[in-house]
């Protein structure tokens, strides 16, 4: 049973800037590239919710490379998925969860 998928605002923030960031630096082919991958991504992860990576045990937050450049963390909570954050690799780790 696929599970739903729900967006943060701070995720769906975040995305936006990628997305406006990539259109303006990459152009639109690129961007395009970008948001396909992270919908295909989206859909398999509905299917298999524990595919990331446990990045913060006390609050079971899962994390997964989108991209070299680009992670995304998520919660697995009451059958549902919610996407918390777009993190940029490049930036320290300590950001990662904030």
């Amino acid at each position: 049973m696929a599970l739903e998928v729900y967006w943060s605002k701070k995720a769906d923030k975040k995305f936006d800037i990628i997305i406006t960031h990539l259109t303006e630096k990459w152009g639109t082919k690129v961007t395009t590239q970008f948001v396909k991958k992270v919908y295909d991504f989206l859909d398999i992860l509905s299917e298999f919710p524990e595919l990331g990576t446990i990045e913060h045990m006390n609050n079971n937050i899962r994390g997964f490379t989108i991209t070299k450049q680009i992670n995304i963390f998520y919660l697995i909570q009451n059958k549902r998925i919610i996407l918390l954050n777009f993190f940029d690799n490049r930036q320290h780790p300590k950001k990662k969860l904030k």
